[in-house]
């Protein structure tokens, strides 16, 4: 007996020894970006954890000793952040702000999201680059971008672009919102509302709305976390596409390959001889994600009271190491070269995303507030 758990642990140290180079880093990552995110509200956690993995990344420290550890379970580690990020989410919470806010909510979210991946594409980005930055620009910054990654397959330089721009325009919504509110002057519950539903980043968010007060900032943070809750339904959605869009291209591959088997079939039939044809299936991504399943579920779980708030506050904690470690490990896979060729185009689509959501959603509360 004690042979056989002697080999089991020396199996697991087998298995294992070889992460925990880059696993130390990584964690060595996390907590320099977490502290980082805590001194200051312009730049999340999330968003340092990525630029710290990208400096590793391009420079000579990145050892290769360092990458099986760097990058194992960054995907999902970020799932599993996404998951718990849904117990922050309590649905009496957000339905307390009535119907025409949360038909405002839905229709921002939707139209920013279909207004961006149009324009992306349009643009020259792929349809899973423009995903990512309608993701982004459209529910909650890089933890939407984090969740969406995984389910339209997006390269590492995709990922850290749509991150690169939410964080910069968010940046410029902290200055520009006051400034706008300074000429508009909106009542603080209507400010709050606008920046819940404007401004990508929760954490900037939070930045914007307290310029104005208590109450600005109290409204500001629920319409945002409605905004979040939208990331379930627009995963589930973009999901169930890219299954259509599998479906319908192996469907054309089958057809045009049907019909070269016909004229080979055609041709052997003269000749006497046997013939045999095949078809090939389509990779289907799964109608709703695991991931998006788990986050609905802590949603419910936080709606009805079965957590406690010490637990709360873990799993709070737990969502942001988890998403910063996943971010990290993302940005250590970038090109920053790669980067910086393809950027214009996404600032492009930033500068409009940013501008059209900014437009609508004042639109909507001032119509709201009429």
């Amino acid at each position: 007996m004690p042979s056989a758990t002697s080999s089991r642990v020396a199996d697991l140290r087998t298995r294992t020894g070889p992460l925990v180079p880059g696993l130390a880093v990584v964690a060595a990552g996390v907590a320099v970006a977490v502290w980082l995110g805590s001194v200051q509200t312009v730049i999340g956690s999330l968003v340092i954890a990525l630029m710290l993995g990208v400096l590793l990344g391009n420079t000579g420290l990145y050892r290769p000793v360092l990458r099986p550890g760097v990058k194992a379970g960054t995907k999902k580690l970020l799932r599993a952040g996404v998951v718990l990020l849904g117990l922050q989410l309590a649905l009496p919470d957000i339905l307390a702000l009535g119907f025409q806010v949360l038909a405002l909510i839905i229709a921002c979210v939707a139209l920013s999201y279909v207004f961006t991946l149009s324009v992306g594409m349009r643009l020259g980005l792929t349809r899973a680059g423009a995903t990512l930055m309608a993701a982004g620009f459209s529910i909650c910054g890089a933890s939407a971008v984090a969740g969406l990654q995984g389910i339209v397959n997006a390269d590492d330089d995709e990922i850290a672009s749509a991150v690169a721009m939410v964080t910069l325009y968010g940046s410029l919504m902290i200055l520009a919102l006051p400034l706008l509110n300074g000429l508009l002057g909106l009542s603080e519950e209507s400010f709050g509302m606008w920046s819940g539903l404007a401004v990508h980043e929760v954490a900037q968010v939070v930045a914007v709305a307290g310029t104005a007060g208590a109450t600005a900032l109290a409204v500001a943070t629920v319409v945002k976390l409605g905004r979040v809750l939208m990331l379930a339904p627009v995963a589930a959605v973009t999901s169930f596409g890219m299954r259509r869009r599998a479906v319908i291209a192996s469907s054309r591959r089958t057809a045009a390959e049907g019909i070269g088997i016909n004229a080979f079939n055609a041709e052997n039939t003269v000749s006497g001889r046997t013939t045999v044809s095949t078809t090939s299936g389509a990779t289907r991504t799964p109608m709703v994600p695991f991931f998006v399943v788990g986050f609905l579920a802590m949603v419910a779980l936080r709606s009805i009271g079965l957590v406690p708030e010490a637990a709360l506050q873990a799993a709070s904690v737990a969502a942001t190491l988890l998403l910063a470690a996943g971010m990290f490990g993302l940005g250590a896979g970038i090109d920053i070269r790669q980067l910086v060729r393809t950027g214009r185009r996404a600032v492009a689509v930033g500068a409009l995303s940013t501008g059209f959501l900014g437009g609508i959603s004042l639109a909507g509360v001032l119509l709201i507030q009429a």
